[in-house]
């Protein structure tokens, strides 16, 4: 049974290049972890859209179903799940994730 939140995520991933699934906005994050995923990207000069998953219950607990992941932040590059907050993070740390954005064809510095 297809859950109807999958079709709103997949319509997401698949018209942004990059998208961050945060517990509130790319302006004002409502948690730490979501603040520290928008800093990376930030500071990356990466382009993405932000989904505030506190606003849309059915969202929220449909992403854990679809990407098989239970927290948040979730971020996604060219439809595919990266990771959250701690990946990101290391992924930032050695350099990777400036890589995935650049084998992506997505700008970044």
């Amino acid at each position: 049974m297809s859950n109807p939140a999958f079709e709103t995520i997949k319509q997401e991933i698949n018209s942004n290049p990059v998208v961050l699934f945060m517990k509130g906005t790319a302006d004002f994050p409502s948690c730490g972890f979501s603040a520290k995923v928008v800093h990376i990207l930030s500071d990356l000069g990466v382009s993405f859209k932000d989904v505030n998953i506190l606003e849309d219950d059915g969202l929220r607990q449909g992403l854990k179903e679809f990407s098989n992941w239970p927290t948040f932040p979730q971020l996604y590059v060219k439809g595919e799940l990266v990771g959250g907050c701690d990946i990101v993070r290391e992924m930032f740390a050695s350099g990777e994730l400036a890589e995935l954005m650049k084998k992506n064809n997505i700008a970044c510095k």
